[in-house]
Formats: C-alpha cells, sequence, structure tokens
C-alpha cells in the first residue's frame, strides 16, 4: 500500500501581522476565490508517512447491540431473523473503506464535509487532517475578517480625520477672508485718511503760497515806494549842494568876470538873440503841425468821423509814420533783392517757441540779420518789425497758448531793440498800423452814412475775397494786438535797458482813459492791456495803479454798461470779474518762469 503527502491549504507567505491596505486585503481575498474555484483539493488516497508504522493493518468496523436495547427494535428490521442478527453481530462483519475519494464539492473548502455513507471504509488520520485543514481555514477567515473589520473601523476613522480637518479648513480660510476683509477695510480707512491729510495739506500749501505772493508785491511795492523817496532825498541833497557849489563858483569869479564884463554882455546879447531866433522858429513849427492837426480833424469831422486822441500820442504816430514813409520805400516785400533778408527773418520767428533755448537762439539770429551789411538798417528793421507783429495772424489766437507766445515775443524784441536800438521806432510804427488801439486812438463815425468801407478800413477791418471781416474776428484781432504791444511793454530783463517799458505802458493807459470813449472794441483792448501788463504795473506804481482801476471801475464801466449789447456786456463781464478778483494780483502764466529764466541764464 503506498500513500500521498497533503499539504495545507494555506499560503506559506500569509503573515498575520503584516500592515495591509483595505486594497491589499480585497486583492488577497480575490486571489483566495480564484484559487479555491480554479484548482480544487487533492483527495488522500493513503495516509501520509508519518502515520505508517511499518504494519499496515486493517481495522474492521464492528457494530455491536446492547442486550438493554428494546426488544421492539429487533422486529423493524426486515427480512432479518433474531438467529440471523445475532451471527452477524457475533462474527464481527468487517467493512473496508480503502476505496474511499474525497468529495469534490465546494462545501469541503467552506468547513462543511460531505458526510460518508455508513458502510463505506473510512481512515482516521484523513479524518484528522481534514478536520485540522477545516479549523485552520476557519482560523484564517476568521483573522481576516478581524484585519478586515480592523482596517474598515481604519479607514472610517482617517475619513472622520480627514473630514473634521477639511470642516476646521473651512473654517480656517472663513476667518482668514474674515480677517482680510477687516484689515482690506482698515487699509482703505487709512488710505482714504492719508489722502484726505495729503490734499489739506496741498491746500493749505497753496494758501501758504499766495499769502507769501500777495506778501512779496506789498513789500515790493513798499520797497520801490522807499526807493523813490530815498531818491528823490538824494536828489534834494545834489541839488542843494550844487547850488551851493555854484554859489560859491559864482563868489570866486566874481573879481574875474567884472574884468571881462562888456566881453560877457557882448557875448551874452548874441547868444540872447540867437536864441529867440531859434525860439522863433521852433514856435512857427509848432503852429504849423498845430494848423495842419486842426485841419485834419476839421476834414475828419466834416467826413462824419470823430478822432479820440490825445495831441501827443497823435504826433507821436505822425512822426513814426513820416519815418517809415521816407526811409523804406513801398513793398519792399515784393521786390527780389530784398526777398532773401524777409525769408530768412520770418523762418527765425516762425521757428519761436516761449522757452529759454529758443528765446535765445532766435534773438540772435534776429540780431545777425538785423547787422547784415547788404541789407540798409531801416529796411530789415520795417522787415523785422512786420514779421514779429504778424505772428498774430500766422498762430491761433484764441488757444491757451498764445499769451506764452506773446511772452517769448516780448522779450525777443527788447533783445533785439537793445542791440539795434532802431528797431523800435519801426516795431510801434507796425503796431499804430494795424491796431489804432495802441497808439491809443478811436475813430467813431458820427452818422449812418460815414460807416462805410473806407471807415471800417481806417479802424483796421481786414478784406478777404472783397468782403470784410466780421466784427468778432475784428475784436479778436484788436485783443491779440494789445496783448503782443503789452507783453512787449512789460518786459524785463536786469542789465538791459528797455526803450519802450512800463513807463511807456502807465503813459497808454493814461492816455486810453483820458481820451478815449468807453466802446465795445476800447473795453477790449483795455482788458487785454491789463490782463498782460496789469501784474507789473501794480508791482512797480502800487496805489498809483489802483486808482487807475477805480477810475475803470467808476468812470468806464457805467459808460460801457450804457450802450447794451451781446459783446458789449461780454467785455463789462471781463472787465468786472478783472476788477472783483483782482486779477493784477496773480502773475500772468508763462511770464515768471521765462523771465526767471531768462535772468538767470543769458544775462546774470
Amino acid at each position: 500500500m503506498s500513500f500521498e503527502r497533503v499539504d495545507l491549504r494555506c499560503p506559506r507567505a500569509l503573515d498575520p501581522h503584516q500592515s495591509w491596505t483595505l486594497g491589499d486585503v480585497l486583492a488577497e481575498l480575490d486571489a483566495l476565490d480564484a484559487t479555491r474555484h480554479a484548482a480544487p483539493p487533492t483527495p488522500l488516497k493513503q495516509p501520509p508517512d508519518w502515520a505508517s508504522n511499518g504494519s499496515a493493518r486493517e481495522k474492521a468496523f464492528v457494530m455491536r447491540v446492547d442486550d438493554d436495547e428494546d426488544d421492539t427494535e429487533d422486529e423493524d428490521v426486515d427480512g432479518i431473523s433474531d438467529g440471523e442478527s445475532r451471527a452477524l453481530v457475533a462474527r464481527g462483519a468487517r467493512f473496508f473503506c480503502n476505496g474511499l475519494e474525497s468529495s469534490d464539492s465546494e462545501d469541503e473548502l467552506d468547513g462543511q464535509v460531505e458526510p460518508y455513507h455508513l458502510m463505506e471504509k473510512r481512515n482516521l488520520e484523513k479524518s484528522i487532517l481534514l478536520e485540522l485543514e477545516r479549523e485552520h481555514h476557519l482560523k484564517v477567515q476568521e483573522e481576516v475578517r478581524s484585519k478586515l473589520a480592523a482596517l474598515e473601523v481604519g479607514h472610517q476613522n482617517e475619513i472622520q480625520r480627514t473630514i473634521s480637518a477639511f470642516a476646521r479648513l473651512q473654517k480656517y480660510a472663513e476667518s482668514r477672508k474674515e480677517i482680510d476683509r477687516r484689515l482690506d477695510v482698515h487699509f482703505q480707512r487709512r488710505i482714504a485718511e492719508v489722502l484726505d491729510k495729503h490734499l489739506s495739506m496741498v491746500q493749505r500749501d497753496h494758501e501758504q503760497k499766495s499769502q507769501i505772493v500777495e506778501r512779496r508785491i506789498r513789500d515790493d511795492a513798499a520797497l520801490e515806494e522807499a526807493k523813490r523817496k530815498e531818491q528823490a532825498i538824494k536828489e534834494e541833497k545834489l541839488r542843494q549842494e550844487r547850488a551851493r557849489q555854484e554859489a560859491e563858483a559864482r563868489q570866486k569869479e566874481a573879481a574875474k568876470l567884472a574884468a571881462e564884463t562888456r566881453k560877457t554882455a557882448f557875448e551874452a546879447a548874441q547868444k540872447e538873440a540867437a536864441e529867440k531866433e531859434a525860439a522863433e522858429k521852433e514856435a512857427a513849427k509848432l503852429r504849423e503841425a498845430a494848423a495842419s492837426q486842426s485841419s485834419q480833424n476839421s476834414q475828419n469831422n466834416n467826413a462824419g468821423i470823430k478822432v479820440f486822441a490825445d495831441k501827443y500820442a497823435l504826433e507821436a504816430e505822425s512822426r513814426r509814420r513820416a519815418l517809415v514813409h521816407n526811409q523804406v520805400p513801398e513793398n519792399i516785400h515784393l521786390r527780389k533783392e530784398f526777398a532773401k533778408y524777409d525769408r530768412q527773418i520770418a523762418k527765425s520767428i516762425s521757428k519761436l517757441m516761449p522757452t529759454t533755448d529758443s528765446v535765445r537762439s532766435r534773438a540772435s539770429e534776429l540780431i545777425k540779420a538785423l547787422d547784415g551789411q547788404d541789407c540798409p538798417r531801416p529796411i530789415a528793421c520795417c522787415l523785422f518789425a512786420n514779421k514779429i507783429i504778424s505772428i498774430v495772424k500766422s498762430r491761433n489766437t484764441k488757444d491757451k497758448t498764445f499769451g506764452n507766445l506773446a511772452f517769448a515775443c516780448g522779450y525777443v524784441m527788447l533783445l533785439v531793440t537793445n542791440q539795434v536800438p532802431d528797431a523800435m521806432d519801426y516795431l510801434l510804427a507796425e503796431f499804430n498800423r494795424v491796431c489804432i488801439y495802441t497808439v491809443p486812438k478811436h475813430l467813431h463815425a458820427l452818422n449812418a452814412q460815414a460807416r462805410n468801407r473806407d471807415y471800417y478800413r481806417l479802424i483796421g477791418y481786414q478784406e478777404e475775397n472783397g468782403q470784410l471781416e466780421s466784427t468778432e474776428s475784428y475784436l479778436t484781432y484788436v485783443v491779440a494786438y494789445v496783448k503782443l504791444y503789452a507783453a512787449m511793454i512789460q518786459t524785463e530783463i536786469k542789465g538791459v535797458r528797455h526803450p519802450h517799458g512800463l513807463a511807456e505802458g502807465w503813459k497808454w493807459l493814461a492816455l486810453f482813459l483820458n481820451a478815449l470813449p468807453a466802446t465795445t472794441a476800447t473795453a477790449c483792448a483795455l482788458h487785454a492791456f491789463l490782463k498782460m501788463a496789469g501784474f507789473a504795473l501794480h508791482k512797480k506804481y502800487g496805489s498809483q495803479f489802483l486808482k487807475i482801476l477805480d477810475v475803470i471801475s467808476r468812470c468806464f464801466l457805467p459808460a460801457l454798461k450804457d450802450q447794451g449789447n451781446k459783446m458789449q456786456s461780454e467785455a463789462v463781464n471781463n472787465l468786472q470779474n478783472y476788477l472783483n478778483d483782482k486779477i493784477y494780483l496773480q502773475e500772468p502764466e508763462g511770464q515768471y518762469l521765462v523771465q526767471q529764466l531768462l535772468s538767470k541764464e543769458l544775462f546774470m
């Protein structure tokens, strides 16, 4: 008889203490289930080697019947008599189970063994081995179940910890959002406070600057007044000292003069006769000029045009016009021999910008052009005056930057006339030609017949394509010309003598208010002059300038309001705002920077 060795159906690599995850356990269970289905256990046909003791002895299964059993049971056996039963029991019939095979059903792996028939032969070692295998299988299943339960509990605990951590994280995020929101509100409040404080500081700084400017103006006015008084005292002392010295000199020379009395008397008589003759000639010239002026005024009055102007202003205008007429030929712009200089001057002026470098270079170019040897000085000066004033026509006078350009032109005109003094008379003659209010002069038509095309040409209206320009355009050019004239008058550079400076501007303002009536055109011209030169005049003349403004408020404005038209109301508002807002205390835009830079960079 031969035997086969049967091993336990348990993986040898199974470690109860191994750290498995839930996925590893499920995978292992799937592998066990697949193994169970794929390879059922092999039945034991022979006992193992360790169960063999060298003598194979078959043992019979003996069925015994106890004597005390109820006799009624014997009756239940069909077809067996009492004698046969006893014989069978006495003989001890043996039943062999050598041919017994293991069941192939799935119940064997589950721990349920199919019961053997009573008459089949049974091996004790095999039964013990199967029982041990079944117990081991149940123990492994129990361990796996316990590990699965422990893993599930751990997994649930891990899920709970994750949920709790996520909840804490959300709560922390919400708290951080609330803190950030509070910080944002706090920072915005701080920013608003800082901005408010900065704006308050800026406003306070502006107020301090304005107060400093007003104080500076008052101090300058007081200083000028003190200087004038001091100068007057010095002149008075010099005059007294000079008179005293002259008296002493006369006393010392009295003896010497006594010897030469006759000679001196004769010379004095001759000198007196010559002076008398010269005085008579001068008086004759004055009478002739007065007669010509009176005849001109009478002619204008007879023609229906009345001239409002001071006689000194008219004489100056006549003298400048005669200078240009005598020194400069007509239509010089059309002559080829002067076209080169005309283009050169026009090119330099067209490049003029309200900056220090531009003013310096343009003035140098113009001075060189006026000092040229090929072009006569009067013609060059006339070309310069025409081109510098025609900038009103070439630039946009309604632009806010025109004021800055006018100040730049003022500096150029002052620098050029300081090196070429003859050019100032030609400049003034050109100003008087293009705008009669720079004289100052006003022509008034006495009736409707006098308001013809010739009258409008006389007062400065321009023609284009046979049509006269509109009154609004005419007033725009009047304002521009007066602004340019006022910018030239008020320009001052340290160390540079002005041939037509603020003193002439003060004279122009007095003649304007004394001689000219209150009309829309005169109001526009007056406002333009004050806007450009009012700050400089107030700085120099102080209280005297305020008296001039008082005359404008009491006399000029009421007379202007009586006319009552649309353009007049705008002119009234401009003048009224200038007086009410005290614009004369504010430095004109574009003047301070240019003047400071020129005084520092060019002449200091």
